[in-house]
């Protein structure tokens, strides 16, 4: 048990300038990877909700009414933004097709293939946001609060060489108070890493599944299908075969 005089509250009053700026350092460190912690993790719940979403994009009469469901159940998703980005440049290829301008001798291949892939570049680095500070974090926190631990360990020495008494009840009293750095620093560190491998993992679940999406959608916006169901345990997840949907919005001549 902490007595008065060792302890949290003891190390701060008899800490000098520098273990003050390493411990409210390693604070806003802490307060920083919680924050992103908690932003991130309410979007992965939300994120559950977007395999439905496709497939109800999927299911949808045209090509309107599939964008109007994803809007409504996957709003603002990478799956949204995708299959909007697609449709624009399907448009587009619709308008300039016979226009003897250079935008109307685009390959329709290579200009979706393009559209597609611009839309999963800033999906990516939007899934990717946050997790350098917690990399960093993780990664720098034991560091900083080993840091912390010398110099408390070196000016704790400096104090009893003054003194002059050097028994062990002397000793023990100041340099464990300034190994509560080290700890300090492992646990604003592992919550970060643990996170950090999480939303990794989340991520590169998700883009594979965003990649599986842009294919159908290439395929569709190209041919007017989807791509056709693959032998049982060959199909990567929602490539089964569908019927051909009008590749016009609704009510587009």
């Amino acid at each position: 048990m902490l007595t008065d005089n060792f302890g949290l509250s003891h190390l701060w009053g008899q800490s000098d300038l520098v273990i003050k700026l390493v411990a409210l350092l390693l604070v806003t460190m802490s307060v920083a990877s919680w924050y992103l912690i908690a932003i991130r993790a309410a979007r992965q719940l939300r994120a559950r909700r977007f395999d439905n979403a496709v497939e109800g994009f999927w299911n949808a009469a045209n090509l309107d009414d599939g964008l109007s469901q994803l809007s409504r159940t996957a709003a603002g998703s990478p799956f949204e933004a995708l299959a909007r980005q697609g449709a624009a440049a399907a448009e587009h290829l619709r308008r300039h097709t016979h226009v003897e301008t250079l935008g109307g001798k685009l390959d329709a291949d290579e200009f979706v293939t393009r559209a597609l892939r611009k839309s999963i570049a800033l999906s990516t680095a939007q899934l990717e946001s946050g997790l350098t500070v917690l990399a960093s974090i993780g990664s720098t926190a034991p560091f900083v609060g080993l840091f912390g631990t010398v110099w408390g360990i070196y000016h704790a020495l400096i104090g009893i060489s003054t003194s002059g008494a050097a028994t062990l009840d002397k000793v023990a009293g100041p340099v464990g108070e300034a190994l509560i750095m080290t700890a300090f620093g492992l646990f604003v560190a592992i919550p970060a890493v643990l996170a950090y491998n999480a939303f990794t993992r989340a991520n590169r679940l998700e883009l594979s599944e965003l990649d599986a999406f842009a294919h159908d959608l290439h395929a569709w916006f190209t041919t007017g299908t989807r791509l056709a169901s693959a032998p049982a345990g060959d199909a990567p997840r929602g490539t089964t075969a569908s019927a051909p949907l009008n590749l016009r919005s609704a009510g587009a001549a």
